[in-house]
């Protein structure tokens, strides 16, 4: 089996959503969702390194990447729907429980699958530098960034732009930030590049605002879970970090002292630790 990528576009609720598939189709199921104006190319080197023992799947969120745009953004661009698609895409490939990966929104969207009436689906959950509850501050600072698409004359004009806007990523390769670049951008009609996404995804943070604090879905949590977190992420600050370890499935947490929000799980140091984190938590759900 090639660990090269292959590209579906899986018919959900009325969406078309695009997925990078990684690994043979019988291996351990994994999910691996992005986060708020990312795609599932972000993962790239993660599920690549992965493929050898997972199926994993990568889907581009809808009014991101080559997925359709929402024609409702006040009720699709919300955790809740994304949940409903996630549930939808697991029915595609006949996948009744999986592994989750969930950076940032893909963090919030795993947690939801992990609690309530999906929580069956997942069998173990990794959220990578998000929690319960989002600190005004941060959501600030993200419409900074992403509420007006910027323009872009080259390429390399919107790789600068990248690097500096995710430079809390932490360090990662040139060819990561090269290829992140070459997945991040669409040709607008005047020719010039733009980021590949809906700017209305903004919506979700005035329609679905009850959904950036969740610690009653949280505490109801049962899967096996572990925490993803960077030292200085303005997303998940110390003190909800310590109080996500305490309570609902308790996780144990991984710091990344060289990133904020989020970590890229991008080098090969990052790919072994989550060699171990899964297989930690695929022990301890079998046990």
């Amino acid at each position: 089996m090639s660990l090269s990528p292959r590209f579906s576009f899986v018919p959900v609720m009325g969406h078309e959503i695009h997925v990078t598939e990684w690994g043979d189709p019988k291996g351990k199921p994994l999910v691996m969702w992005h986060g708020l104006a990312r795609t599932g190319r972000d993962f790239d080197e993660l599920a690549a390194a992965l493929a050898d023992e997972h199926f994993v799947i990568c889907p581009d969120t809808i009014g991101r990447g080559l997925s359709s745009w929402s024609k409702t953004p006040e009720t699709g661009y919300s955790v809740a729907h994304y949940s409903q698609i996630a549930a939808g895409l697991l029915d595609h490939y006949k996948i009744e429980t999986a592994g989750w990966l969930g950076t940032s929104m893909g963090g919030l969207i795993g947690m939801r699958m992990a609690s309530g009436a999906r929580a069956d689906r997942i069998s173990y959950l990794i959220i990578n530098d998000i929690g319960p509850e989002i600190p005004k501050t941060a959501i600030d600072r993200i419409l900074t960034y992403a509420a007006d698409l910027p323009n872009f004359n080259a390429l390399s004009d919107a790789e600068k732009w990248l690097r500096s806007v995710y430079a809390p990523f932490g360090p990662a390769s040139d060819a990561f930030w090269q290829r992140m670049t070459r997945s991040s951008v669409r040709r607008t009609s005047q020719g010039d590049f733009t980021i590949h996404y809906d700017p209305k995804i903004l919506v979700q943070f005035t329609a679905s605002v009850d959904e950036l604090t969740s610690w009653d879905r949280y505490e109801q949590i049962k899967a096996p879970t572990h925490v993803m977190c960077g030292q200085q992420s303005d997303i998940l600050p110390k003190d909800i970090l310590e109080r996500m370890i305490s309570t609902g499935p308790k996780p144990r947490a991984t710091l990344f002292e060289d990133c904020g929000h989020a970590p890229t799980l991008s080098r090969s140091s990052d790919i072994s630790k989550m060699r171990n984190v899964i297989s930690a938590l695929m022990s301890q759900g079998s046990s």
